[in-house]
Formats: structure tokens, sequence, C-alpha cells
């Protein structure tokens, strides 16, 4: 193995030889052993699948913030099943042990625990990423260290920090979708969400309509084309002023319909409101406000007719 930043002190050749052996760095040109007992810092096992690297590996899982202990506090015992794996006489022992072990963890711990699994459950039901995650249980953190979570439900913050995070990340979640999955009422994530970004100097702008379009385009099943479609009508439309004081996500739906329309991948407006969830009127307010202001409502109309044709011409095949 050659390393080129090493120079010969006695020709200044770079053509140095790293004997792994011996552990000595050898200049190839003159012979000069420029380092000698030179310590090998790669590892000692080899692993040639998953289990073998499992059972060799030394070290444990990285540190993560999503954890209470960040990954590293020790359990005495995981359920009364690990009571029965020790010697009959040092059970009495080993359940004591495993009590005051649990005795002995502060309230602080206990409430980041249990808060950081009932996140881990909102994520996971949400499809949320790693770095939201993260960023959810620092907020949390820094909430309990102020005492804001007295006389609130955990839950209830832990659903008003997830739906903030979410738009500030640009992938936000809809207050139906946090307060299905949370079981929390959309008021009191509302309202928990207005005092917690007061307390926490969080200043949070409006979504933008152009946020949605990727995951209600995959909730509807449109493809990349559409979806790129239905950002370049967004974008016009708020060039047009059509979009502001309107609510983002009918804005968004309609833009989505309008584009499946266009590239041939109608959808209805009862399916696009079924699937969002917002209602049929909202959509059709917003579907006649951008066709008429970006001029495309003819070409719109025509598309409608030319596919309500084609399944007429299907249902009379069948």
């Amino acid at each position: 193995m050659k390393e080129k930043k090493i120079k010969c002190p006695e020709c200044n050749s770079e053509d140095i030889i790293f004997d792994p052996i011996k552990g000595e760095h050898v200049c190839a040109h003159c012979g000069l052993v420029i380092e000698e007992s030179v310590i090998d810092t790669s590892q000692e096992w080899r692993a040639f699948d998953d289990t073998q690297r499992s059972k060799r590996v030394r070290t444990g899982a990285p540190l993560t913030i999503t954890k209470h202990d960040q990954g590293i506090t020790t359990e005495i015992g995981k359920g009364k099943g690990e009571l029965f794996k020790v010697d009959a006489k040092k059970r009495a022992q080993y359940y004591r042990l495993s009590k005051w072990h649990k005795r002995l963890i502060k309230s602080k711990d206990r409430n980041l625990s249990f808060a950081f699994s009932e996140l881990q459950r909102l994520v996971s039901y949400l499809e949320l990423s790693q770095a939201i995650h993260e960023k959810v249980a620092k907020l949390y953190e820094q909430a309990v260290e102020k005492g804001l979570v007295r006389g609130r439900s955990t839950e209830s913050i832990i659903a008003s920090l997830l739906y903030t995070t979410c738009r500030e990340e640009g992938a936000p979640r809809t207050l139906d979708e946090i307060s299905k999955a949370s079981g929390i009422s959309k008021r009191d994530i509302g309202k928990t969400y207005r005092y917690i970004a007061r307390k926490l100097n969080i200043r949070i702008l409006p979504a933008k309509p152009q946020d949605y379009i990727p995951r209600f385009g995959s909730l509807l099943g449109l493809d990349e084309k559409v979806q790129v479609r239905a950002v370049q009508i967004l974008d016009e439309a708020m060039k047009h002023d059509v979009t502001s004081g309107k609510g983002p996500i009918g804005v968004a739906a309609a833009a989505l319909y309008i584009a499946a329309v266009l590239e041939g991948k109608k959808k209805t407006q009862r399916e696009v409101a079924d699937i969002i969830g917002v209602t049929e009127v909202t959509i059709r307010n917003r579907y006649k406000e951008i066709v008429e202001k970006l001029g495309i409502k003819e070409e719109v109309e025509e598309k409608v007719k030319e596919e309500e044709l084609e399944e007429e011409r299907r249902e009379e095949k069948i």
C-alpha cells in the first residue's frame, strides 16, 4: 500500500510503502525506514454477514437525542420473564435491584421516556424523517426544562411540536392528520401550539400550497409530471395574487386537480376531496379562481369533456 502524504527526509521521494506486517513506512527509492512500530488502527476481526458483525462488534448504537438517555443508560431487567433466567436463590435480590433502579430514575427521565415513545409512534405513523424526529425531541426537552409541560398532556405537546416542526422543515401535515394520529382534538393542538410557540420563541410562517403537493400527489397516486405541473400552476397563481388569504390545503388540492386534468390523469373533484380531506365546494371555488385568473378555463373544460366522452365510449363498448 502506497501513501503519498509522507515524504522521505533523505531523498524527498513521495514513493513511500507501508509494510503492515512490520508496521513500518519505508522509502521505495532509497530504502530508508521513516517510521516503525506504527499502530494498526483497523479492526482485527472480519465479518461476512450481519449476524457475525453484530456478534463481534464491541461498540453500541450511536448516541441519539430521540431517547431520554441518548441510548446509553443500562436497565436491570426488561420484564418479568427476565426474573426466571436468574438463579432461584438470587431472584429476590434481582427483584429488589430492579425495583430500586426504577425508583431512582428522575421524574424528568420518566417524562421524556414516555414522551419519546409517543413521538416515535407518531413519526412512524405519519412517515416523517429522522431530522424532524430529532428536532421535535430537542424542542420537547427544552419545554420540559422550562416547565412548560406542567398541567398539560404530554400527547398534546408532542402533537403541537410535531405540527410546528413539519411546517418548518417543509413537510407539513394537516391538523386533521396529526389529530387522527395522536387522538388529540384540533382545538387542543392549536391551543397548545400557540402557547408553546410563544414560550419557546418559535415563529412559523404560513405554509405554502407548494409544500403539500408531493404528499397529496402521492396520496392521489399522481406521477411526478402531474406534481411538477401543479407546482407550476401554483407559481403562476401566486404571481396573479390568487392564493393570498386562501387555505393552502384547498389551493394545493385544486392545483393538483387542474394539473391531473391537463396531463390526462383526470381525477374527479370528489376523489380529490375525499383523499385530501377538504370539501368539494372548497376545491370547486379554488379551481374557478385559478383557471379564470390564469386564462386556462376553456382548455381545462375541453379536457374534462374529452375525458367524459371517452368514458361514455368505454361504457358503450362494455
